[in-house]
């Protein structure tokens, strides 16, 4: 497991799956926003790639976050689109709603970007966001990120052309030693 502060990222487990279903997927709101398409029901005995941990995947790493107190799932985390030619990939991640706002997000990030920089040995990560996701923006620019571009009107959302936020961040301009860096693996 990796360690944050506050979270833990780990491997999926099997009991993870029907939580994030129900309380991230299953959210239209929720799962338009978060996603690069429209949402659509998935049956409960489906292989969601959402959930579902794909291992011979390449370009893609899936963690479950748990609080570091108890153990608790509280979200999921990713770098996806990862490539090893460029040293590239992007940070996603989810939490569930009661796990909003007490500052996980940014401790995720903390965590990923250590294990794309330190683990993965990449040179660049990515985080794009809707422009209104104020959450995010603010876990990304404490952990470093800086914000590259707008992408206007980029994002289909629930009836409506969104804008997106692009932030990136260099390993050479990454500061590990930040508060919210991870400070440990386990």
């Amino acid at each position: 497991m990796l360690k944050g502060n506050k979270v833990g990222l780990r491997a999926r487990h099997e009991e993870d799956v029907p939580i994030l279903r129900t309380e991230l997927f299953n959210d239209v709101v929720n799962a338009s926003r978060a996603e690069g398409g429209p949402w659509r029901p998935i049956a409960p005995d489906s292989k969601d790639p959402r959930v579902v941990v794909d291992e011979t995947e390449q370009k893609h790493v899936t963690f479950s976050v748990v609080e570091l107190e108890g153990d608790t799932l509280v979200g999921t985390a990713n770098l996806w689109g990862i490539d090893n030619h460029n040293r590239s990939a992007h940070i996603g991640l989810g939490l569930l709603p009661s796990a909003r706002g007490k500052g996980y997000g940014t401790d995720v990030v903390a965590v990923l970007t250590h294990y794309g920089f330190v683990v993965r040995g990449l040179q660049r990560l990515q985080i794009e966001t809707l422009s209104d996701n104020e959450a995010m923006l603010r876990s990304a620019e404490r952990n470093g990120f800086v914000r590259e571009g707008v992408l206007r009107s980029s994002a289909w959302v629930m009836g409506e052309f969104l804008d997106e936020v692009l932030l990136g961040l260099l390993a050479r301009e990454w500061k590990p030693n930040r508060p919210s860096s991870p400070s440990r693996a386990a």
